[in-house]
Parts: structure tokens; C-alpha cells; sequence
């Protein structure tokens, strides 16, 4: 029985495989992570802009907001941003976005330092 022989040259198909499978993924989370950036800029938009938002934090699925006015919100434009569902009360929003309530969170946190 004769065993494989590499050449010392040649890479081993397991180490460039894995090198292009390391760069795709890398390019899949930069990529997840702009279109995160970008739905988290379009929230903002939906809520009144920076200026309108005096409160904001992550609680499991939702963003609990609380806004100077709430006749700025755009309920079509937070649901077009990816927003599953939107409640109002009083100056009180709350968007329901899902399981990325956190990182949006941390995105939104970001646009308004």
C-alpha cells in the first residue's frame, strides 16, 4: 500500500479551502454588520431623528424608546426599516425589531453620541 505523497511546495487543499471559506465569512459579517448600521440610521429616521430621542434601550425583542414628540414618529418608516411591529403611548415607543434588539441598541447608541 503506497501513501500520498504532498509536495513541500503545493498547499494542502484543506488550508486554501479554509483561507477563501475565512474571507467569505469575514465579508458576510462586514457586510451583516453595514446593513445592521443602516437599519439602525433608518430607526432613527423613523423615531423623529437624533434630536427626538431622549431614551433608548434593548429589552429582549423590542426597542423601548422615549421620544420629545411623539407626532414625529414614522410608524410606515420604522416598519419599512425592518420594524415587525410599532406601539405607541404617550411618548413612549416601542419598536419590535426581533432577536438583534441588543445590537441594534449598540448601533443606535452609536449615531446619537
Amino acid at each position: 500500500m503506497s501513501t500520498p505523497r504532498v509536495s513541500a511546495g503545493a498547499p494542502a487543499p484543506a488550508v486554501v479551502h479554509g483561507t477563501s471559506h475565512v474571507r467569505e465569512i469575514r465579508a458576510r459579517r462586514t457586510m451583516m454588520e453595514e446593513q445592521m448600521a443602516d437599519k439602525a440610521a433608518a430607526i432613527v429616521a423613523g423615531l423623529g431623528g437624533a434630536d427626538n430621542i431622549e431614551d433608548i434601550e434593548a429589552c429582549i425583542t423590542r426597542l423601548r424608546t422615549e421620544v420629545a414628540d411623539a407626532g414625529k414618529v414614522d410608524q410606515a418608516a420604522l416598519k419599512a426599516a425592518g420594524a415587525h411591529g410599532v406601539l405607541v403611548s404617550g411618548n413612549v415607543v416601542q419598536v419590535v425589531v426581533g432577536p438583534e434588539a441588543d445590537s441594534l441598541t449598540d448601533d443606535i447608541n452609536d449615531l446619537l453620541d
